[in-house]
């Protein structure tokens, strides 16, 4: 976080599981200013990996992928779905007033097979509020583009600093 700028948006990004969803939760248990948005976490069945959820801020659940939903649209042995992205995650993303800050965990190849998810993040990232979120660290043109955006402080998340983001995050930024 070596920007002086502040941008309106700020967006973490780094290598999967290197911590950037841990940041998201730790800087929305600490956010005092009205938020709404969601968070993914791993589906884990008999000690593996099965799958991923969605949880929004205010107690909603649905399933992102898993293993066992059929369908064309997959990543890796993931089915995704599009109706929970659609139904659950995306209406999270849609803040009720300029002072609420907007949590997007995340921004990744699964989400954006949907263009309803893709166009909510848009308009959320245009509005005058604050987006706080986690991107993929590789992904398609619309990935790229999102992390080009001007308004938009890209945090690239290591070993090195993650155990300081949510610090930094809060010391250096408006919505804190």
């Amino acid at each position: 976080m070596n920007r002086q700028t502040r941008s309106k948006n700020i967006l973490f990004t780094g290598v999967p599981g290197i911590g950037k969803s841990t940041i998201i939760e730790r800087i929305v248990q600490r956010l005092e200013r009205p938020k709404t948005g969601f968070y993914t976490e791993e589906i884990r069945a008999g000690g593996r990996r099965v799958g991923f959820g969605i949880t929004t801020l205010d107690g909603g659940h649905g399933t992102l992928a898993h293993i066992d939903i059929p369908g064309r649209v997959r990543v890796g042995r993931y089915g995704v779905n599009l109706s929970d992205i659609e139904q659950i995650a995306v209406p999270s993303m849609i803040p009720e007033n300029e002072d609420t800050v907007v949590i997007v965990d995340e921004i990744g190849k699964m989400e954006c097979f949907s263009d309803f998810f893709k166009q909510t993040l848009v308009n959320a990232l245009d509005s005058t509020n604050t987006v706080v979120g986690s991107i993929s660290l590789k992904g398609n043109a619309f990935i790229a583009n999102v992390k080009k955006r001007p308004d938009t402080l890209l945090i690239s998340v290591n070993k090195d600093n993650r155990d300081n983001l949510v610090e930094e995050f809060f010391a250096r930024m408006i919505c804190g």
